[in-house]
């Protein structure tokens, strides 16, 4: 078969994964070609794409759908978000079926420049959605029949299914929402470490129970939660992984008569692999299963630390002021500043959960391949997505702009707090932990009998307790001190706080998204 040298088809350029500039359909030249066939194709004269108001499905029917019914079944309200997507995917289509010498290159011509045409309208904001727009793809099919006309607009539909096209527009657009929440989340980690480093010589007591545990460093607190948030960057990863497979070219469920080669169409939309099986590409939601977990476990995190954070601003507390910005007050109490934005945090992580779970829940019972109620899946991916990237603006907001009261702080620190350290102080003497711990409870008891503090023991009553204490027993009741004798790693001193701000500063740029964004 000849090569066929095609026109240089320059077409608008999109923005896609890792935020390149690329051209969707690259100077196709010598793309080998068969001689088009005749048969395949539409015939001549009009093209009705069906009998009723220019349905994709309509042709079987003899009666309008019910008003109701027509409303109910619609997605357009919801799915016009992946205009662009739908686009991307329909132009390297088009690629593909004059590569498969389905439409001559007139043709593919014709439809790559109308679809421009269509994505200027939606970017533009001049689209114009008809109530016989059943879903985002019946309405770009259908403003493209109305620009190139209805017999060329009809080819491109040629063995695809709305089954294979709305996953592959899902997959795409979901894998750009996960850079967005890399970068949000890496943002938010970055002011979280900056504070972690500059603060880093102010102490607080640790809780345990809710309970004052033992002195730590404030910074030793927030970098808890950069830690788990850097696990959520690492998760990101191996989600990219799942959503990045072409699903487009399986068809309905039983795959593309026609020979289409999937290999271009996944080159040319930037997917990492193509899905091995068409039944499972079409009916599959896992993917979306994985990411709704990821931002329910991701929300916990956060709903955790606006716990915390809510309960330091407090005046039973008093280590934390959360800025003006992101508080609000009483209708009735003047005297009231509510931490709402922390509240909504720990509200909302709560709704995205039960949205995680009731998908589940569809999903579930579904038979194999496509059904309708999939139809719901992009409702919740798109409003948990929106509201985790809502969640982690505020997060980093408030972190970046609230004070903390170093005073507050240091005066919640009691001496009881640094009975560990007691049972530490035996143990440095030779003493069994075992033993030791208990020695240490003996000491607390006999200041609680005094009705003084542990320092205020005097040194015979310890070695009343156990021989073991000496005159250097009062190095035990400094809190600076206390911090510091936690070197290993992970600890709360000073250097290990510190390597824990440089660690998780170079995890970030190690990870291979970061690197490509970068880049």
């Amino acid at each position: 078969m000849p090569y066929v040298r095609f026109m240089r088809v320059y077409v608008y350029s999109v923005r896609v994964f890792f935020g390149r500039r690329v051209m969707i359909i690259r100077n196709l030249r010598k793309l080998k070609a068969p001689r088009m066939s005749r048969s395949i194709g539409m015939k001549s004269g009009k093209y009705e794409s069906s009998s009723e108001g220019g349905k994709l499905w309509g042709g079987r029917f003899s009666t309008d759908t019910d008003p109701v019914m027509e409303k109910f079944n619609a997605s357009i309200g919801f799915d016009k978000r992946m205009w662009r997507e739908d686009i991307t995917g329909s132009k390297a289509y088009a690629a593909a079926l004059w590569k498969a010498s389905l439409i001559t290159k007139d043709e593919a011509t014709s439809i790559l420049v109308g679809l421009d045409k269509v994505y200027q309208e939606w970017e533009k904001n001049k689209f114009k959605i008809l109530n016989t727009d059943e879903d985002i793809h019946t309405a770009n099919e259908r403003r493209l029949s109305e620009i190139i006309g209805s017999e060329i607009g009809g080819k491109l539909h040629t063995g695809r299914s709305r089954n294979d096209q709305v996953v592959t527009d899902v997959r795409m657009w979901l894998r750009k929402e996960l850079v967005t929440l890399f970068n949000l989340i890496t943002r938010f980690i970055t002011a979280i470490t900056g504070r972690a480093e500059t603060e880093i010589n102010i102490l607080m007591p640790g809780y345990t129970h809710l309970q004052r545990a033992q002195p730590i460093r404030w910074s030793h607190w927030l970098l808890s939660y950069a830690s788990a948030l850097l696990r959520s960057l690492t998760d990101i990863q191996s989600l990219h992984h799942k959503v990045n497979v072409l699903p487009l070219g399986s068809g309905a469920l039983a795959g593309n008569p026609f020979n289409i080669d999937r290999a271009f169409l996944c080159k040319e939309l930037n997917f990492g692999s193509v899905s091995i099986n068409s039944l499972d590409a079409t009916g599959s939601r896992d993917f979306i299963s994985d990411t709704l977990f990821w931002c329910a476990q991701l929300s916990s995190t956060l709903s955790r630390f606006a716990e915390d954070l809510i309960l330091y601003s407090t005046r039973e507390f008093g280590y934390v002021r959360i800025s003006d910005r992101y508080s609000t007050g009483s209708s009735l109490m003047p005297q009231k500043r509510n931490s709402d934005g922390l509240e909504l945090i720990r509200g909302k992580a709560g709704t995205i959960t039960g949205r995680c779970m009731g998908f589940m829940m569809t999903m579930k019972g579904l038979p194999s391949t496509y059904n309708k109620d999939l139809q719901e899946d992009k409702i919740v991916l798109f409003d948990v997505c929106d509201s985790v990237e809502d969640l982690l603006q505020i997060a980093c907001g408030i972190v970046s702009t609230l004070q903390i009261d170093p005073v507050k702080m240091r005066e919640a620190l009691s001496m009881d707090m640094l009975a560990t350290d007691v049972a530490y102080y035996l143990v440095r003497k030779g003493v069994a932990f075992r033993t030791a711990h208990g020695i240490s409870g003996q000491v607390v008891k006999a200041a609680e009998d005094r009705g003084c503090a542990l320092n205020e023991l005097p040194l015979s009553a310890l070695q009343k307790i156990c021989p073991n204490f000496d005159e250097d027993t009062a190095a035990i009741w400094d809190f600076e001190n206390s911090v510091e004798q936690y070197q290993a790693p992970g600890g709360t001193s000073r250097a290990r706080v510190a390597d824990q701000v440089k660690q998780i500063n170079l995890e970030i740029k190690k990870l291979p998204l970061y690197e490509k964004l970068s880049a």
